[in-house]
């Protein structure tokens, strides 16, 4: 199963959003434009606009109206991962060089400053202060989330509970509120438009999990950067602080000097075989099935018809996904 399937009802809509996008990220400035362009033409999934569309369907579906939140997201999406590169000093990503590897740091801190503030400006063409206050409100925890990520960086002492929370800003978070937009500014019913917003927060969950399994487990040619990456950077992930805490006392000790180190002492690849060979792994593909149960319960009382059908595809891709 792949999201071109699941997306093919929506081809012609998804067509005028990236449209959109291109259109909004033109900037004067030659270096601020081609890094933008750059951004843009390194694809994605598009989950957030997709999710809008669907979300809409469940009210008054008007793709003009729709796209105005629906662009804001992606562009929201795109320029946290232009600014997670520098802070990673990230070479690659989706098998391309980024805007800081291409240009340098400074040019990708402003085209990510630019794509937000572009974003801005589009949704305040949004009439519901509601949608407004939805909005700043989770660039708020977003922001909040990422600077405890870096506070984390290579700290050893890091419970699960902190992972969840960590993940819940960086990734659930703007899933949540792409399927709540979408159904508010549509007009669909407040059980509906609640409903909605847990499947988003449920599926992102899930797909941050399965994420950082698949950072730890698949290669440099299906994941478009090196295996490994979060470790290296120091960013611990369920499968690693599961090992800390239950794994065997020689690869607890292998990740501890890895870590206390900040990545000078071990061998990387062994360190990643062991956690490979753990239960970790089991852990986050259980607790990712978890809350994608979750996500499907949450649509159990929505209207049958192809939005929902379509939002239950992409649960089961993001639990099968490997890429």
């Amino acid at each position: 199963m792949k999201l071109a399937d699941i997306y093919k009802n929506l081809r012609s809509d998804l067509r005028e959003i990236e449209r959109e996008l291109e259109s909004s990220i033109q900037a004067e400035h030659p270096d601020l434009n081609r890094s933008a362009i750059h951004l843009l033409e390194a694809g994605g999934k598009r989950m957030r606009p997709v999710f809008v569309l669907l979300a809409g369907k469940f009210g008054h579906y008007e793709v003009s109206r729709l796209k105005q939140v629906a662009v804001p997201l992606e562009l929201i999406h795109m320029a946290t991962l232009v600014h997670d590169d520098v802070i990673d000093d990230a070479a690659t990503r989706r098998g391309r060089a980024t805007v800081k590897a291409k240009w340098d740091n400074r040019v990708a801190m402003y085209a990510g400053d630019y794509l937000l503030a572009r974003s801005l400006d589009i949704v305040s063409r949004v009439g519901d202060p509601r949608a407004h206050r939805v909005l700043s409100r989770a660039i708020f925890q977003m922001c909040k989330g990422e600077i405890e990520q870096i506070r984390d960086f290579y700290n050893p002492d890091q419970s699960l509970i902190r992972y969840f929370h960590r993940i819940r800003r960086k990734t659930a978070l703007l899933m949540a509120i792409s399927c709540e937009l979408g159904a508010l500014v549509s007009g669909a019913e407040s059980p509906t438009v609640r409903r909605l917003r847990l499947y988003g927060y449920f599926v992102g969950m899930a797909f941050q999990i399965t994420d950082d399994v698949l950072d730890l487990t698949g290669d440099e040619k299906t994941l478009g950067k090196p295996a490994g990456s979060d470790l290296r950077q120091g960013n611990l992930t369920l499968p690693v602080i599961y090992v800390l805490k239950r794994g065997p006392k020689a690869e607890r000790e292998q990740i501890l000097a890895y870590l206390r180190s900040r990545g000078t002492d071990g061998s990387l690849p062994v360190i990643l075989e062991g956690i490979r060979r753990s239960e970790g792994i089991d852990c986050a593909h259980r607790l990712a099935r978890r809350y994608l149960d979750k996500a499907l319960s949450m649509l159990e009382d929505l209207p049958e018809g192809e939005p929902k059908e379509s939002l239950r595809l992409i649960a089961e891709f993001v639990a099968r996904r490997s890429y």
